[in-house]
């Protein structure tokens, strides 16, 4: 028997935020086994914890959706960093600690703060800074896979890009939040055209500037195809987001902090803090991401 719990990601009030099973002491399960289980909780991401590879790390971590195993994912960091500190010290602990995640990415590096009566937050560094990709998509395509017109893709200068920080997403600006509330995703239309980069589906992350809250930066949302059409928050889509950012709004040299807005429209709002790091030359040193978790629900595996 295993246990498991389910946390809430990127909020600090339950049933919002995305949701994440974390299963502890995985040691032991084979890859089809995690699969299966992954699909019989029919999340987004299920993280399994086992024994770490190396002494300075935690745990290590592999991460699944309903379609396969991902190299990296940020709400799954953040929610098992989480998830892992409080389990070692409780959830009413006043506490800061620094623990090592062992992805199939990487060594990730996560900063973990525990509170009494508020949600636990965690940041961590990008394993990877997020690099422009060389395949593009058409308009059109995008337009229709969303729902959208044309002439509805685009804000100032800017214009569809694929971005990876480990895993690819095509980052498609809108005009505004009328847009991005009136997308129509269509799985089959977006297969028909979207490639694989390094043997990964590129998934659709759209955004526009501002939000519904006042203090957001951007408002988005991103949709798949391997089992889960709209995800609430997507930590891995807003560190390749990072690289968008800099290119295209050249925030120049110092730190720079954003909050992205996401899982509105599914009644699930999501907030993800974004910190990056730019050099003299306005390129990015270092970039995190941060949120708050809290835990819905732990039970036992049979």
């Amino acid at each position: 028997m295993r246990e498991y719990a389910i946390y809430d990601v990127f909020t600090a009030e339950r049933y919002r935020g995305n949701p994440l099973a974390v299963v502890f002491d995985a040691e032991g399960l084979s890859d089809d086994e995690m699969q299966a289980i992954c699909c019989e909780f029919n999340l987004s991401e299920t993280i399994f914890l086992l024994a770490p590879d190396h002494v300075s790390q935690s745990a290590a971590a592999r991460i699944f959706t309903p379609g396969g195993e991902l190299p990296f994912a940020g709400h799954p960091t953040v929610g098992a960093a989480i998830a892992l500190a409080e389990r070692q010290h409780g959830s009413d602990s006043e506490i800061d600690m620094v623990s090592v995640l062992g992805e199939k990415i990487g060594p990730v590096r996560c900063a973990v703060k525990l509170r009494q009566d508020a949600a636990s937050f965690a940041e961590f560094d990008l394993p990877k800074l997020s690099r422009r990709c060389a395949e593009k998509i058409a308009r059109e395509n995008l337009a229709e896979a969303l729902g959208i017109g044309v002439d509805e893709i685009g804000f100032e200068n800017h214009v569809p890009t694929i971005w990876s920080a480990g895993v690819p997403f095509a980052l498609i600006p809108v005009r505004n939040l009328g847009v991005a509330e009136k997308i129509d995703f269509d799985p089959r239309r977006w297969n028909s055209f979207s490639p694989l980069i390094e043997g990964l589906p590129v998934w659709a992350y759209v955004y526009t500037r501002g939000g519904v809250r006042h203090d957001i930066h951007f408002h988005t949302r991103m949709f798949a195809t391997d089992g889960i059409t709209e995800d609430p928050a997507t930590g891995s889509a807003a560190a390749a987001f990072s690289g968008a950012i800099q290119h295209f709004d050249a925030p120049g040299e110092g730190s720079h902090s954003f909050v992205i807005e996401q899982g509105v429209e599914m009644g699930r709002p999501s907030y993800i803090r974004l910190n990056l790091e730019t050099g003299p030359g306005g390129e990015i040193s270092a970039a995190r991401i941060g949120g708050q978790a809290v835990c819905v629900a732990r039970g036992t595996l049979l």
